[in-house]
């Protein structure tokens, strides 16, 4: 046990001169990687995976661009129907900078009907081919879209089409949910699969407000 008149060990003067030195190497290589790195574009990013916090990324980059005060967007595929804080949140404060659209009606097993499922996710797209091609637009989340992809409610080809050949030069467009198609990840610019290694709800715990939703 470390009693509170513990500390660490004093730094030696060659110590600290050998850390200046690497540090001085990791900032030249580092300067030297951001100087080759000039040029801006729109991106195609897509968070996938097992893990939790797919959606949670994608509204934070929501709230990076509202910060920046860069006018955004939100289609919510799936979870159209839940009162989440991050709708209540863009809705309430950010209308002006962010528009949102809550087309879904919960996940596949709840409603039970397929049509309906279909004709939402149809709406969500094409009120997102709408958001995309407004060029003032700078971020379009479309989230869960991957669910609604990998249940075959969209078309998979159109929508890759769609984001290859008219998502406009500068606009962002960020797509969540699990199961993210090869052919999709191919075409973005940015993957990140969330892994899990531990959940509440193996232990028995629902899904709570501020974590969850």
């Amino acid at each position: 046990m470390t009693s509170e008149n513990d500390s660490a060990p004093e730094e030696k003067p060659d110590d600290l001169a050998r850390h200046a030195t690497k540090m001085a190497k990791k900032k030249a290589a580092r300067d030297k990687i951001m100087a080759g790195k000039s040029g801006e574009k729109g991106l195609i990013i897509v968070h996938t995976g097992s893990g939790k916090g797919k959606s949670s990324s994608g509204f934070g980059m929501i709230l990076r661009c509202i910060a920046h005060e860069m006018p955004c967007a939100v289609v919510q595929f799936i979870k159209g129907a839940w009162d989440t804080g991050e709708r209540r949140l863009l809705t309430t404060h950010f209308g002006d900078l962010c528009q949102f659209y809550a087309m879904g009606e919960g996940f596949t097993w709840e409603t039970q009907d397929r049509e309906r499922d279909v004709a939402a996710a149809k709406a969500g797209w094409e009120k997102a081919k709408e958001l995309i091609r407004n060029p003032e637009i700078r971020m379009v989340l479309l989230d869960e879209i991957n669910i609604a992809l990998r249940y075959d409610y969209l078309d998979r080809d159109e929508v890759l089409a769609f984001l290859r050949d008219e998502k406009p030069e500068m606009t962002h467009v960020v797509l969540t949910g699990r199961n993210a198609a090869p052919e999709l990840i191919e075409l973005a610019d940015l993957v990140t699969e969330m892994g899990q290694i531990k959940h509440p709800f193996r232990s028995g715990i629902k899904g709570q407000a501020g974590v969850e939703f």
